[in-house]
């Protein structure tokens, strides 16, 4: 069981998810940073609406029921991550356990080894992109 750290500034979310997401249930713990630094492809408009359209999600019979997302950048890109394992099973849920998602760089974090993921610059991606901290603010997040 190894640690990998993740740095997520300027890479591309889905991409990242989909990699640790592998490396969460060969058993190994990830740290991801810079979470509010990474990207979303795609057009802005079309990012926020769906995610607005999550957030309506209600149900009925028992409001509390509802599935529920964050606006706060570490967590939103942690439930991103969730959906990517399969975690109603207990293999994915002791994978999930072994993600940390921080905002910024945490002093602690630093012996950790790093995982370079590769992903495209944002220049070679023909969507345009958005950061993680941008669709939030959009969402309704306040610092």
């Amino acid at each position: 069981m190894a640690e990998y750290l993740v740095d997520g500034k300027g890479k591309i979310l889905g991409r990242v998810s989909s990699s640790v997401a592998k490396r969460l249930l060969e058993g190994d713990s990830v740290y991801i940073v810079n979470a509010e630094s990474m990207l979303m492809s795609g057009h802005s408009k079309d990012i926020v609406a769906k995610y607005k359209r999550l957030y309506e999600l209600k149900d009925k019979a028992n409001p509390e029921h509802s599935p529920y997302w964050s606006r706060r950048p570490d967590i939103f890109v942690k439930r991103i991550v969730r959906g990517m394992l399969p975690y109603k099973k207990a293999k994915g849920k002791d994978a999930y356990k072994r993600l940390k998602v921080y905002i910024g760089f945490p002093e602690e974090l630093k012996k950790v080894k790093e995982y370079d993921i590769r992903t495209k610059h944002s220049d070679e991606i023909y969507e345009s992109v958005m950061t993680i901290e941008q669709v939030v603010t959009k969402l309704g997040y306040v610092k």
